[in-house]
C-alpha cells in the first residue's frame, strides 16, 4: 500500500481500496472511459480477467460474490459496455449477491449534452441496484468505495453501480485509504429464540425450508447440527441446494424446477414452517401456492438479515431479524422436546428425497441426461463445481446431481440465461485446482458461449456440457401447453458445438449415446484444456417426467373437453 501522504491519481487510490478490501480479481471489457484504472491494475497485486462482453464480466462477478459472500467486481466502460452489463446486475438484485460495479462515464465538463456514450446511471441502474452513484469529486473515493462494499453487503445483498468520470480518474491527489470494510451481522433476540423454540415444542409438523445468501461453511454445518438435534426436515429453496447435505438424514428435498410432490405436500401439511434466509420467491414457493399472502394459514417463523423483507411479502407469526450464522448459533443452544414426536415423518421425507433422486427416468433419445446427472453425480469430486444458466435442461441437475459441500452449484435464481459459461470462468479463476463444470442448453450456451475464447486465452480447463435439442425448450414446453401444436419462434439450427471449440483452441467431443458419455468426459477432462461435450438430446425430452408429445396431447386434450 502506498504511504497516506503520497500522491496517486484517484484511478490508483480506487485501486488501492479494492486491494484493502480483500479484492483479488476483478473482470472486465476494457474501455476508453477507465483507461487511468487500466493503468493503476499495471501494478498492483490484482488479477484481471478480461472478458469478451460485459454481460460476461457482470455474471463472473456475481459468480465471485455467490461462491464467496464478498462482493465481487466488474469494470465495463460507459454506454454500451454498461447497459451489456446489466444481466449481472440482475442477477445479483433477484440473488441477493453482493456485486460491485464500476463504469465509466464521460468527463465531467460534457455532462449532460449527450456526449459520445454518457449515460444516466441513476435512471438505468436505479431500480435493479441497491445504490447507484457517482463520483465527482477524487477526494471521495475511498469513502465511497467503503460505503459500496458495506451496502453490497449488509442487510439483504445486492449490487452497487459507481460511475466514474474518466478525467476525475486522472486527478493526482493525496488520500488517505478507508479502513477495510468488516461484515455487518445482525443477531436475533433471547425473547425471539424463546418464542421460537415454545412453538416448537408445541408443534406436530414443523418443516424447515433454508435459502437465501450469507451463509458460510460455518453456518450450514451449524444448521445441519441444528436439524439433527431436533430431528427437524429440511428443504432448500430454489438453486440453493448446496445449504444442505441432500445425504444427511433430516434432508427432504429441493424447492426448485420439478420439485418431488410429496416434499410440496409435507410442506403444505406443516403446522409450523422456518423459512431461514430466503425470501420464498414464485420459483421456490411453486408459484406462491404454498403460503398464502399475505397471511399464512401455517405459522410462519421467518429468520432473515434484512428487516425489508420481514412481512414484505407474507406476515409472518414471529419475525426475527438476524443473519443466517448468528442464528443458526443461537438455534444451536436451544433445547428440543423428549422425545422428538415428528422424528418418523423426518425419516420419511428423507426416505422419499432418496427414491426420488437415485435413478433417472426413462427418457426418449440416445441420450439420457438424468443418467448423465447421476454418473457426475458418483464419479465427480464431492468439491466440484457445477455452473449452469437456465433451461428445461437445470431440471435433471435438479433433481439427479447432489451438491455435498456448500457452494458447490453456482447459478442464477433469477433463472438468467447465458449465465453458466461466465460463471465456471469465475469460479476457475478462484479455485484453480477444483473440477469445474458449466452445463448449458444450447440456446442458453450461444448467450454467453463467446466467453469460451476467456477461456482458452487464461488456460481454463472447464468442461463444457451443450445440452443441444435445438429449441428454446422451455418456451417450447409453454408453447405446446398453451398452443398445442401451433410451433412459432422456438427451433433453432445450431453449430457443431465439438468444432467450435477446436476453433477456439480447446478440446471438443460429440456424444449421441449414454453409454458413451464417460469416456468422452475423461478424455475432456485429461485434455488439460478448455473442453465442450456436445449432448445431442432428443427434443421429446423436455423434462424428466414428461414428454412433448405428452404436453401437446393433454393440452389438446383439454381444448377438446
Amino acid at each position: 500500500m502506498h504511504a497516506i501522504e503520497k500522491v496517486r491519481t484517484a484511478a490508483e487510490v480506487l485501486v488501492d481500496q479494492l486491494i484493502s478490501n480483500g479484492v483479488r480479481h476483478v473482470f472486465c471489457v476494457p474501455g476508453e472511459s477507465y483507461l487511468a484504472v487500466l493503468d493503476a491494475f499495471h501494478d498492483r497485486d490484482i488479477a484481471v480477467t478480461i472478458c469478451r462482453q460485459e454481460g460476461g464480466a457482470a455474471m463472473m462477478a456475481e459468480a465471485v460474490g455467490k461462491a464467496t459472500g464478498r462482493p465481487g467486481v466488474c469494470f465495463v466502460t460507459r454506454g454500451p459496455g454498461a447497459t451489456n452489463a446489466s444481466p449481472g446486475i440482475h442477477i445479483a438484485s433477484q440473488d441477493s449477491t453482493p456485486l460491485i460495479m464500476f463504469a465509466g462515464q464521460v468527463a465531467r465538463d460534457v455532462k449532460e449534452r449527450e456526449a459520445l456514450q454518457e449515460l444516466d446511471f441513476r435512471a438505468v441502474f436505479g431500480s435493479m441496484a441497491k445504490w447507484v452513484t457517482e463520483i465527482d469529486d477524487a477526494a471521495r473515493v475511498p469513502e465511497i468505495v467503503s460505503r459500496a462494499f458495506y451496502t453490497a453487503t449488509s442487510g439483504r445483498p445486492g449490487p452497487v453501480v459507481i460511475a466514474l468520470p474518466e478525467d476525475m480518474l486522472r486527478e493526482r491527489i493525496v488520500a488517505r485509504d478507508a479502513p477495510p470494510w468488516e461484515p455487518v451481522e445482525t443477531s436475533p433476540g433471547a425473547a425471539e429464540m424463546r418464542q421460537l423454540e415454545m412453538l416448537l415444542r408445541s408443534a406436530a409438523r414443523p418443516f424447515v425450508i433454508v435459502g437465501g445468501s450469507r451463509w458460510s461453511v460455518q453456518a450450514r454445518e451449524t444448521m445441519q447440527r441444528v436439524a439433527e438435534r431436533f430431528a427437524v426436515p429440511v428443504a432448500t429453496s430454489y438453486r440453493r441446494a448446496p445449504l444442505f447435505d441432500p445425504l444427511h438424514p433430516c434432508y427432504a428435498g429441493d424447492l426448485g424446477i420439478g420439485p418431488n410432490p410429496k416434499l410440496v405436500a409435507r410442506i403444505k401439511e406443516a403446522d409450523l414452517v422456518l423459512l431461514v434466509g430466503g425470501r420464498l420467491g414464485e420459483l421456490a414457493s411453486q408459484g406462491y401456492s404454498l403460503l398464502d399472502i399475505p397471511g399464512p394459514q401455517t405459522k410462519l417463523v421467518h429468520i432473515h438479515p434484512g428487516a425489508e423483507e420481514l412481512g414484505r411479502l407474507y406476515r409472518p407469526h414471529l419475525a426475527i431479524h438476524a443473519s443466517p450464522a448468528p442464528f443458526a448459533e443461537a438455534a444451536d443452544a436451544m433445547q428440543p422436546p423428549d422425545p422428538v414426536p415428528w422424528r418418523a415423518r423426518t425419516h420419511a421425507a428423507h426416505a422419499d428425497f432418496l427414491a426420488w433422486t437415485q435413478v433417472p427416468t426413462e427418457q426418449p433419445g440416445g441420450v439420457n441426461l438424468g443418467a448423465v446427472m447421476v454418473w457426475l453425480r458418483d464419479n465427480l469430486p464431492s468439491d466440484a463445481i457445477l455452473c449452469n444458466g437456465a433451461g428445461n435442461y437445470a431440471a435433471w441437475i435438479h433433481r439427479f446431481y447432489r451438491f455435498r459441500q456448500f457452494a458447490t452449484h453456482i447459478a442464477p435464481t433469477s433463472a438468467s440465461m447465458g449465465y453458466g459459461m461466465p460463471a465456471a470462468i469465475a469460479m476457475k479463476r478462484l479455485y484453480p485446482d477444483r473440477v469445474v463444470l458449466s452445463v448449458n442448453g444450447d440456446g442458453d450456451f450461444l448467450m454467453n458461449g463467446q466467453e469460451f475464447a476467456t477461456a482458452v486465452q487464461y488456460e481454463l480447463p472447464i468442461v463444457v456440457i451443450v445440452c443441444d435439442n435445438g429449441i428454446y425448450g422451455t418456451i417450447r414446453m409453454h408453447q405446446e401447453r398453451e398452443y398445442p401444436d401451433r410451433v412459432s419462434g422456438t427451433m433453432l439450427r445450431n453449430p457443431d458445438f465439438a468444432t467450435y471449440a477446436r476453433a477456439f483452441g480447446g478440446f471438443g467431443v460429440l456424444v449421441e449415446r449414454t453409454q458413451d458419455f464417460p469416456d468422452a468426459f475423461k478424455a475432456a477432462a485429461n485434455s488439460s484444456k478448455p473442453a465442450i461435450i456436445h449432448l445431442k438430446i432428443d427434443p421429446e425430452a423436455i423434462t424428466p417426467m414428461t414428454t412433448l408429445t405428452g404436453i401437446r396431447e393433454q393440452a389438446q386434450a383439454a381444448l377438446v373437453g
